[in-house]
């Protein structure tokens, strides 16, 4: 693709040969050097990935939105895409895995369908480490794989040097066909510390907010900003028409008659929020209520629900332990009647104790669970499920997609068969191919959910506050 060949689609999608290629320090500093320029880029990560979109999101400045063909449909993801990048000049997306990676053998929900559907053109990065002409052929491979796919340009990683980096430079060029919009060279810095889960998160690492801004000083000396700009293209200024029916509807004020509360656990332990699920709820009529629950000392009294989200308590089981005043709150809330919907890490905090490394951390007790942490995932990837148990959010015979990535193991769970109210057709679940933990108006589940994805999610949350208040 060449500036004159713009799709006038406003961005694009920064994608890889495969998950380690260097395209998140691609798009994070690419992001975060647009802003440098005054612009206002959207940001949007593909897959369910948490982290990834976290460090975008600070890169913007905004909320970064995950777009997910496994997941919604591919008129939810346009309309979601246009709502969401109205006024801001240009849009990064971040793919993920390799390219053309999908759910099967045709690559079906990867991130080179992604940008068909959008019609972004893809900026491609290529670690080029110990290889120099083979990298054109991986590039023209990947040109003719997919013919129908607009590529603006590639980025070589982990140059070795000058020369190696002329050479590859030319040999894309020549025999690819493609122009090279930057090179960033080997370097020992680590600007996304690994752990068990992976990248640490943005809202964890003790010099985030330096890290963004060195990646964004790489950016600005290593790739063609301007170049790049050109070809991204920019959106018509103003904004974009409202959504019908299955869309993403503009956020409406809260009503006027009082509002549920719904209160959400937000901290170091609990982080793992798509904005698209805060906003549904809002644009349900709930008003939302951020809660520490490492420093608070119970939930407020006024909530007439509670959303806990994923994260990491493990990391923190020390400290949310130690706050016992507000685990028995929320323990009492549950017993009674509170409507709770909890997810992954959630999941975990309702239960009895986490034990790790030998000691044993007691948590809020609403499940008899004892949770223990491996050193190799337990479950990772999409999920699908069937709703067979009456439970407080999802009529039976419901079948809802999610994903599913923990490391954490039931080490003892005195719940009987009954209490579990989802079946997996795919992925892991709780125990013995079920998910879905109920008690009362609670349910807890290590699948995770996208609103748009599973859209009566949030009216029935907002529903069960309504009529418990």
């Amino acid at each position: 693709m060449t500036e004159q060949q713009q799709t006038g689609a406003g961005g694009l999608l920064v994608a890889g040969l495969a998950g380690g290629s260097g395209k998140s320090v691609v798009a994070v500093g690419l992001t975060a050097a647009l802003r440098r320029r005054g612009h206002r880029p959207a940001v949007f990560k593909k897959g369910p990935d948490y982290i990834d979109a976290g460090w975008l999101a600070l890169a913007a400045g905004r909320p970064c939105y995950n777009l997910d063909p496994y997941l919604m449909p591919a008129s939810v993801i346009q309309a979601s895409f246009d709502v969401h990048r109205a006024g801001a000049e240009l849009a990064v997306l971040e793919g993920n895995r390799g390219l053309f990676d999908g759910v099967d053998v045709e690559g079906s929900c990867s991130s080179a369908e992604l940008a068909r559907l959008l019609k972004v053109p893809v900026l491609l990065v290529v670690d080029c480490t110990k290889t120099t002409r083979t990298v054109a052929a991986q590039v023209l491979g990947c040109r003719h794989f997919d013919p129908g796919l607009e590529f603006a340009g590639v980025v070589l990683n982990r140059v070795g040097g000058p020369r190696h980096e002329s050479i590859v430079r030319q040999a894309v060029e020549r025999y690819a066909g493609l122009p090279v919009l930057g090179a960033i060279p080997r370097s020992r810095r680590d600007f996304f510390p690994q752990r068990h889960l992976g990248v640490t998160p943005a809202v964890e690492h003790g010099e985030a907010g330096r890290a963004v801004a060195e990646m964004a000083d790489q950016a600005e000396q290593k790739l063609d900003l301007d170049r790049i700009i050109a070809l991204m293209g920019k959106q018509p200024q103003g904004g974009m028409p409202e959504t019908s029916a299955g869309g993403v509807p503009p956020e409406p004020p809260l009503a006027a008659n009082s509002p549920v509360k719904i209160g959400y656990l937000l901290d170091a332990a609990f982080q793992f929020y798509y904005p698209d699920n805060l906003e549904a709820l809002r644009a349900a009529g709930a008003e939302l209520v951020p809660i520490n629950a490492l420093e608070a000392e119970a939930l407020p009294a006024d909530l007439d629900a509670l959303y806990i989200g994923g994260g990491f308590p493990e990391t923190s089981a020390a400290r949310l332990a130690a706050n016992r005043s507000f685990r028995e709150s929320v323990r009492r809330a549950a017993a009674a009647g509170l409507p709770i919907y909890a997810e992954c890490g959630g999941l975990i905090y309702l239960g009895e104790a986490m034990v790790l490394d030998g000691r044993e951390y007691p948590l809020a007790g609403v499940f008899p669970v004892r949770f223990g942490l491996s050193r190799k995932p337990q479950a990772h990837g999409y999920t699908v499920l069937r709703v067979e148990r009456e439970n407080p959010f999802y009529a039976p015979g419901t079948e809802l997609r999610g994903h599913e990535f923990r490391y954490s193991t039931v080490e003892q769970a005195a719940i009987e068969p009954a209490a579990l109210a989802l079946t997996m057709a795919r992925g892991v679940g709780f125990r013995d191919g079920h998910d879905g933990l109920t008690t009362g108006n609670v349910l807890a589940l290590y699948t995770h959910i996208h609103a748009l994805g599973t859209p009566e999610w949030a009216p029935a949350l907002v529903a069960r506050a309504s009529s418990w208040r």
